[in-house]
């Protein structure tokens, strides 16, 4: 009895220091003194200015939690399509790219608690969705609707107008290019995205829907199993929460046109 229970804690130990042993990407990341983000471009969270700046929502959070850890920051343009893959693969520490929490996500990645919501909008053709006012307008199968493959916008084209045609593209720009050379009915994406899009060319374009036909968290992603991590990241958007950061980066990017003269 006594040899089995002397096992039994040999093996309890042995667990505890691999667990121990496991090193937080926090730990990884003060120690190299740079931050990895991984992000992909969407207007406005990420996007490049007439320097070829990154500059956007996301970009004013993830350097400003560099700055709070006291480390630089590496940004990783990954297509959206495998972001996740190369997150699991450590080409990153985290994800920090406007990404919706969703069950099939999580299932492959932790989420943070979220920083921000956002919710699906459409940017439709006047002349070809002339008179288009409502979801069932565009769930015709003789309606093409342009997405962003890989994204929510992909699953909420799926779910919500399910008998559309639906056009997939590796990045937003190629969709909206559907769009504007009238190839297509509308571009489904995340708001303001489709709003801001249709300010830009009112001659041709016009928003359908009045108000956001989906609700969805966003948080940071990261690999599983790092409980550290997952702890930092809360707390500190729990703390920029507090201090009105988040508020006030959220009122300049997506409530304002300010920024506009720096991408035009």
């Amino acid at each position: 009895m006594k040899k089995i229970l002397s096992l039994g804690v040999l093996l309890f130990l042995l667990m505890g220091q691999g667990l121990s042993a496991q090193e937080s990407i926090i730990e990884k990341i003060q120690k190299e003194g740079v931050i990895r983000v991984g992000m992909s471009t969407f207007v406005p969270w990420a996007m490049k200015d007439k320097q070829d700046n990154l500059i956007g929502f996301e970009i004013d959070v993830a350097k400003k939690l560099a700055q709070d850890m006291g480390v630089k920051i590496e940004f990783v343009p990954t297509a959206w399509s495998g972001i996740i893959p190369a997150l699991l693969t450590g080409k990153f520490d985290v994800i920090i790219g406007g990404m919706g929490i969703t069950p099939e996500r999580n299932l492959k990645v932790n989420f943070t608690i979220p920083y921000e919501y956002s919710g699906m909008s459409m940017v439709a053709h006047k002349e070809k969705a002339k008179g288009f006012s409502s979801l069932a307008d565009f769930d015709k199968k003789e309606v093409a609707i342009a997405v962003r493959m890989g994204t929510t916008a992909e699953q909420a084209t799926r779910k919500y107008i399910p008998n559309a045609e639906l056009k997939l593209f590796e990045n937003e720009t190629q969709a909206l290019q559907e769009l504007n050379l009238g190839r297509v009915h509308a571009v489904v994406s995340s708001a303001p995205m489709p709003v801001f899009h249709a300010l830009k060319y009112p001659e041709k374009l016009f928003i359908p829907l009045k108000e956001n036909f989906t609700r969805e968290p966003i948080g940071f992603a990261l690999r599983k199993g790092d409980h550290d991590a997952l702890n930092f990241f809360n707390n500190w958007i729990l703390s920029m929460e507090a201090q009105g950061f988040l508020k006030e980066r959220t009122e300049y990017w997506f409530e304002s046109d300010q920024w506009e003269a720096l991408v035009q």
